[in-house]
């Protein structure tokens, strides 16, 4: 169900849109409203992409055909029907249906490049998209088709020929209907596409740049969440803060690595279990790798999120179609549309998803066994043999940590020639976004995991009590799943604590008790 959870309105203008902008209308649902300034730049490269279309040299996508067929001139009585083709041909996606926020949201960006006023369109095709967004109308687009250059081109043409009224469409209820029907039951009017039209209605990057956006705003909440989740093994298992120390942190002064070691000492402030064994004769000063280098590595993820955040920012600003119109009024061909350096940062992300998990594993397996959990019960099960307690949950941990393993894969080094081999370079963004969005599904799940265990450990170590921040973790996941006791169904009791990960829950507790992480 495409669920309106926001009212507000996002402004449309000639500048980049906000990520949080993008957020709020693709993820919650809020209304869009092109600018005036917006709308006086669209009808000004309107006016040169008409002087183009009558004059006598040919223009490449506003007189002539496209990609590999560029050289033929198009007559004048052809041209409409030369960007409906161009359109209906394109969107030729297939596979399962693409989540709503993501085409939502590249169907926000592409209506962002149309206001710049560098694309040529129509006032009311610009309109039309805001249209769509505003009536909640989600074109229905496939998860195969993108090759990430010429952009996203089988995703986005789905959505403009949504707005010609042609394909389905699903509304605010998840009812699929078709498109026309659906306009005219909104009061919108279909776009009969001009001269260059088609053509900037396809050619962006704004399925893998929508992703990516998306995909930062779950990483801010998944990373401050590893730390907690950190925090309660290190607890659980009898491990030392000392190694989070400030000055210590300061001698390798990465700016992630420091966010995450300071949340740790906020997290796990006030606990008595750890004040249980600090002392001068507290020989833990050497805890496993997985639990004494969190900060590291939690670190290093926090970097690569700001680094891809900052080709995100750069992404947003761009007005990216072929051809351009310029502010002198010049039309020109480009490579602008090629997906690779938003292709780099999705792969990049994938492979710091992969590897947070990858710790949190471990740090989940330390737990269960006796060798290494420092009194605990095998497994942490009521009666080891009879009991089997968190011993499959780790499994399962396991197995998503293998899959994110392959996800990490990179997309971007592969290229399939197309058009041709006029197209004979592509990124496989598009693909490199989709892996990441099953990624970050899958850390979810492990860190849900690792918290449901330390959850167990903590109780298990009573009467020592845990800091009070991990407390009130243990104590959300408390009103949905009972403490330690003989086995129960153990997967409801998992998707209780993913969706507690999911939904924000687990970090609204601990930032109650500590202020907001960093």
């Amino acid at each position: 169900m495409n669920e309106v959870k926001n009212t507000a309105e996002v402004i449309v203008g000639t500048g980049p849109l906000a990520p949080a902008d993008v957020v709020a209308v693709a993820r919650y649902g809020a209304r869009v409203r092109i600018d005036d300034q917006a709308l006086e730049e669209i009808t000004k490269s309107r006016a040169a992409i008409e002087a183009l279309a009558h004059a006598d040299t040919p223009h490449y996508g506003v007189s002539t055909g496209f990609g590999a067929l560029a050289t033929r001139h198009i007559a004048p009585e052809l041209r409409a029907q030369l960007q409906r083709s161009l359109v209906r041909s394109h969107a030729a996606g297939s596979g399962p249906e693409v989540e709503t926020e993501v085409v939502r949201a590249l169907a926000l960006l592409r209506l962002s490049t149309l206001a710049t006023g560098r694309t040529g369109v129509k006032v009311e095709t610009a309109q039309a998209y805001a249209g769509l967004l505003n009536a909640h109308l989600t074109p229905v687009v496939y998860e195969y088709g993108s090759l990430g250059c010429s952009g996203d081109l089988a995703p986005l043409s789905h959505v403009a020929l949504a707005v010609m009224g042609e394909g389905p469409v699903r509304d605010a209820e998840g009812n699929l209907l078709p498109a026309g029907e659906a306009l005219a039951a909104h009061g919108l009017t279909p776009v009969v596409l001009a001269e260059k039209e088609g053509l900037a209605l396809i050619n962006g990057t704004d399925g893998m740049l929508g992703m990516l956006v998306l995909a930062l705003a779950d990483l801010d909440r998944l990373f401050k969440t590893a730390d907690i989740a950190a925090a309660m093994s290190v607890e659980g298992q009898l491990g030392t803060d000392r190694v989070f120390a400030e000055d210590l942190q300061a001698l390798r002064p990465h700016p992630g690595q420091a966010f995450a070691a300071a949340n740790l000492r906020v997290i796990l402030a006030g606990s008595a279990i750890v004040a249980s064994h600090r002392g001068p004769d507290c020989n833990r000063v050497q805890d496993a790798y997985s639990l004494r280098c969190s900060p590291q590595v939690h670190g290093a993820a926090r970097d690569t999120a700001d680094h891809a955040a900052t080709v995100a920012g750069r992404e947003l600003a761009a007005a990216i179609d072929n051809p351009v119109v310029l502010p002198d009024g010049r039309v020109e061909s480009n490579g602008n549309f090629h997906g690779a350096p938003v292709g780099y940062v999705l792969d990049f992300l994938a492979i710091a998803v992969a590897d947070v998990a990858g710790i949190s594993e471990r740090r989940t397996d330390r737990f269960l066994d006796v060798a290494r959990n420092h009194g605990l019960n095998a497994f942490l099960a009521d009666d080891p043999g009879v009991d089997s307690g968190h011993m499959i949950a780790q499994y399962t941990q396991a197995a998503i940590v293998s899959e994110l393993k392959r996800l990490a894969v990179p997309a971007s080094v592969d290229s399939i020639p197309s058009s041709a081999m006029q197209e004979d370079h592509v990124s496989m963004g598009w693909s490199a976004a989709r892996k990441l969005r099953k990624a970050i599904d899958g850390l979810q799940r492990v860190l849900a995991i690792e918290i449901l265990t330390g959850a167990r450990a903590l109780d298990l170590r009573a009467p020592l009590t845990p800091a009070p921040a991990t407390a009130a973790v243990r104590d959300a996941l408390r009103e949905y799943v009972e403490g330690p006791g003989t086995d129960r169904h153990l997967a409801p009791e998992i998707e209780h604590s993913v969706r507690l990960v999911a939904d924000g829950t687990y970090l609204s507790a601990v930032e109650a008790v500590t202020g907001p992480l960093s």
